[in-house]
């Protein structure tokens, strides 16, 4: 069987299993919060209890400081949450992605079903935690530092390349995942390393500026400093850099759904 990889195939498929997609990511949402007490409330304290205690390790027991922060520990736990919650969708995709067929075998053997959804699923679950964790830093920012800038309406595109660059990611990464079982641990030992790559406890600017271009190769970087640009600091959306990234992100989402289509032959012989 031939499956299509051209985006157009694959915005009809979403239309056409949008009720699917909806009550998988649905419950992808209430199966991680399962048999728990507090049930789905934990999805706000998660990142209430990240953002208490990275801002006291970094601004206390570091004494970290950021330049716009002018000492005030609040700035700086705004500033880093920002920052912080970007990373931790990337980090929430990425991370499940090596075993998302894999944990899946009844839909590649048993039934015929739409596999290159598989990662938009889990996109649309850590999407809902970014949704959280944003009311969370509104609602940090609103109380210590008043009404926030319009800019912060920026972020919607902001987030149009993220989403694009990690569903190439997730489908080039998950396919390996069913070939190779080592890639699980290597995407595990990866990204802790990207967290320190990224520009998510310190700005950009105070990289050298002989390795600084080998720092905004790294796709989190630009939407990292914009996020913090638009949500905090009030500046407008950096429109040219966004366009490149853009197209790269969408380049690099459509190569990664032809690797998908192409090696989702296999899979079921393998699994």
């Amino acid at each position: 069987m031939r499956y299509s990889s051209t985006p157009w195939a694959l915005a009809k498929s979403i239309t056409r299993n949008r009720n699917l997609v909806t009550s998988l990511i649905w419950r992808e949402v209430i199966g991680r919060y399962k048999g728990s007490f507090m049930g789905l409330f934990w999805s706000l304290v998660t990142p209430l209890l990240m953002l208490l205690v990275y801002t006291f390790f970094f601004s206390v027991v570091f004494q970290s400081r950021w330049p716009e922060a002018t000492g005030s520990k609040t700035a700086f736990a705004i500033i880093l949450f920002s920052g912080l919650m970007i990373f931790n969708f990337f980090a929430e995709c990425v991370s499940r992605a090596p075993t998302i067929v894999i944990g899946n075998t009844n839909y590649v053997k048993k039934i015929i079903f739409p596999l290159e959804l598989l990662p938009i699923v889990v996109m649309g679950a850590a999407a809902f935690h970014l949704l959280v964790s944003f009311i969370v830093w509104l609602g940090f920012y609103l109380y210590f530092m008043g009404l926030p800038s319009p800019s912060v309406l920026y972020i919607i595109p902001i987030l149009v390349p993220l989403v694009l660059w990690i569903c190439g990611l997730m489908w080039i990464v998950s396919s390996l995942g069913v070939y190779l079982r080592d890639v699980n641990q290597f995407v595990a030992t990866v990204i802790p390393a990207m967290m320190l790559l990224s520009p998510v406890f310190y700005p950009a600017t105070t990289l050298p500026e002989e390795i600084r271009p080998l720092f905004n190769v790294n796709p989190l970087t630009f939407i990292i400093e914009q996020t913090r640009a638009v949500l905090v600091f009030g500046h407008g959306l950096d429109w040219a850099t966004w366009s490149r990234q853009l197209l790269g992100s969408f380049l690099f989402a459509w190569i990664g759904l032809t690797w998908f289509q192409k090696t989702r032959k296999g899979f079921a012989d393998v699994l």
